[in-house]
């Protein structure tokens, strides 16, 4: 790893716990004091503070029977962004399908920041919204 690059394998280890739902590995991932912003006005917009809220979150995207592909890893000084394709269908038949970007900003091996860019933010609201 380069000294001016973050550690690539937080990225890694972040998307491994998020698809084996292993919520205690991906609590361990992150800062007391993360703060995971998402756009839109679904269910999981906005902004979650703190570990315990991004957890939550996180059980509450998987819970919907997200499936998530990586696309690419990217690696900067302060963190990685990983490029993915999330896909699920609800059980009233509505359809997910976008491209993200998920920004890690990390420090001291902790994850303190999740930023997510979405391609289709209003299919994200519609998908994750209270019926």
């Amino acid at each position: 790893m380069s000294p001016d690059s973050a550690d690539p394998t937080i990225p890694e280890r972040f998307l491994a716990a998020f698809q084996a739902r292993d919520w205690e590995t991906l609590r361990g991932l992150l800062a007391d004091e993360i703060t995971w912003t998402m756009p839109g006005t679904g269910t999981i917009s906005g902004t979650a503070h703190g570990a315990d809220a991004v957890v939550h979150r996180a059980r509450h995207i998987a819970g919907q029977g997200l499936h998530t592909e990586l696309l690419h890893i990217l690696v900067g000084a302060r963190g990685a962004a990983l490029s993915l394709r999330n896909r699920a269908t609800a059980a009233d038949g509505r359809q997910l399908d976008e491209y993200l970007a998920t920004v890690l900003t990390t420090r001291d091996g902790r994850i303190t920041a999740i930023d997510s860019y979405l391609s289709d933010v209003d299919g994200m609201s519609a998908f994750f919204t209270t019926p």
